[in-house]
């Protein structure tokens, strides 16, 4: 298996990653089911059923077989899954991929786990996997998710209109941010330094270093 498929669990103090399962089911969820997750018609969430859950775990378990994603839950620092987000897009050949797939539940935005998980996978990218660059992609009306992905310190490439047809036949304009291997210097210290300033946690611990 190609080292860009591979899933491994990536540890920091606010949030961890690991290998996206049907024991997190359950927890997803109820992760789903918090107020106002269903009514965000701009991205996809699964329906607060472990069933339909179940569902789009079964869907990415698929695509990571194909070659094409590969799939974590984000955990919260009690170890309670509040979230999924991926690698996908993978094109290990030119060695870039996109962060996407992301969502997370309304209890653990704002509190330092988006940043937390950002720079563990971006590390992951550029320090292991010695990616040229790595894209974030979303709807332009996210506006929550373009500041997000801004405040990161990712550069907006451009707007790919009438990019993709919705699940209620509305039009998707994309809105494509990128970082690249020269950019990641910066952007990791940014990341650290947020994390340090905000949320108290040490560099060394924010990467999940001993």
């Amino acid at each position: 298996m190609s080292a860009f498929l591979s899933i491994p669990a990536l540890r920091g103090p606010l949030a961890s990653l690991v290998p996206l399962g049907d024991e997190h089911a359950e927890d997803l969820a109820a992760a789903a089911g918090q107020k106002g997750m269903q009514s965000l018609w701009y991205t996809r969430i699964p329906a607060a059923e472990p069933a339909s859950v179940a569902e789009e775990i079964a869907l990415r378990h698929r695509q990571h077989a194909e070659g094409s994603m590969v799939p974590w839950a984000v955990l919260d620092a009690d170890g309670r899954a509040v979230g999924m987000t991926t690698f996908m897009h993978i094109e290990s050949e030119h060695r870039r991929l996109e962060i996407g797939s992301t969502w997370l539940a309304p209890s653990v935005q704002g509190t330092g786990v988006n940043p937390q998980i950002k720079l563990l996978m971006l590390a992951r990218a550029f320090e292991d996997l010695d990616c040229i660059a790595v894209e974030f992609r979303t709807h332009w009306h996210n506006r929550q998710s373009r500041a997000a992905i801004a405040a990161l310190g990712a550069k907006q490439d451009g707007v790919l209109r009438s990019h993709q047809l919705m699940d209620d036949g509305s039009l998707r304009d994309t809105v494509v941010f990128s970082i690249t291997a020269a950019e990641w210097p910066t952007v990791r210290r940014g990341l650290l330094e947020r994390l340090r300033s905000r949320h108290g946690i040490d560099p060394a611990e924010a990467l999940g270093e001993p």
